[in-house]
């Protein structure tokens, strides 16, 4: 009787100790709501590539600088992508520069002579080149005229300053030509003595123009046009019988790189837009 009592007592615990661990075992937990959720990646968006970037170099005379330069903010705004690079300087040092290998698509001259000599050395064709504007010629003193000139006569006045550009710049040689002109009406030696008050010759007009505007020179011989680009200098006009009519021409090259492009600008300056441009910087149109 005692043994069965210990059998049933051990056998109750043994009952209870099975149902203990299996209450206690752990259960996978339910996913829980609302998880994060791996990123995805934004969706790409494709934009059209622009136009494919080209540089035109253009060779102008140092005259066209300020007109050129207005041209050419108004070309590269039609022409997206594009940029226009200027060098100017005298014709004749634009010519050399080509001549000895420069890059260049358009050549744009003040006088027909460097034109010439690119058709002569085949760098430009020779049915290629257009006079676009003319030119004439002005005297300038500087804003407070300390030699108080007034008349194209007073030129020849002892220990005067003059400025002219080399003869062998366009507006150089087109100075001594109107000399001669005014030799001839003037008489009595004029022009060897306005040669004499010459203290120097210059590369290229915005040279003379510079001495003149700081007071180097009591007066400098240059292109119409380059009076209304220094408007701060006084003036005396020449009279057309006693002037020259320069003409300036404009070609692209025969080698251009960008030759579609050169041609484009060439049309854009032959245009009333590009026209009215050089008009408005003192250029006179062809006749």
């Amino acid at each position: 009787m005692k043994r069965f009592f210990l059998f049933a007592l051990t056998l109750t615990l043994l009952i209870s100790a099975c149902s203990s661990i299996r209450g206690n075992s752990v259960s996978p937990e339910p996913a829980t709501a609302g998880a994060t959720e791996m990123p995805t990646s934004a969706p790409t968006t494709t934009t059209e590539p622009g136009p494919e970037p080209k540089t035109l170099i253009v060779f102008g005379a140092a005259s066209l600088k300020s007109a050129f330069e207005e041209i050419g903010n108004a070309f590269e705004a039609a022409n997206p992508g594009v940029t226009v690079k200027f060098n100017f300087a005298g014709s004749n040092a634009l010519r050399t520069q080509i001549e000895q290998g420069a890059e260049a698509d358009v050549f744009a001259s003040a006088n027909m002579k460097e034109m010439d000599a690119l058709v002569s050395g085949n760098l430009v064709s020779a049915d290629s080149a257009k006079v676009f504007l003319t030119n004439q010629l002005i005297v300038i003193t500087p804003a407070n005229n300390p030699a108080q000139l007034t008349k194209l006569e007073e030129l020849t006045k002892e220990g005067l300053k003059i400025v002219l550009a080399a003869k062998e710049v366009p507006v150089g040689n087109y100075a001594l030509q109107v000399l001669d002109k005014l030799d001839a009406a003037f008489g009595t030696g004029y022009k060897d003595k306005v040669i004499k008050n010459v203290v120097s010759y210059e590369n290229d007009v915005k040279q003379v123009v510079a001495k003149v505007q700081l007071g180097e020179a009591d007066a400098g011989i240059v292109y119409s046009s380059d009076s209304v680009a220094a408007p701060d200098l006084q003036k005396i006009e020449i009279p057309v019988e006693n002037n020259v009519v320069a003409k300036y021409p404009l070609a692209a090259m025969s080698n251009a790189k960008q030759a579609e492009l050169a041609q484009k600008f060439i049309e854009y300056v032959l245009s009333t837009e590009g026209q009215s441009s050089l008009q408005k910087w003192g250029f006179l149109p062809v006749k």
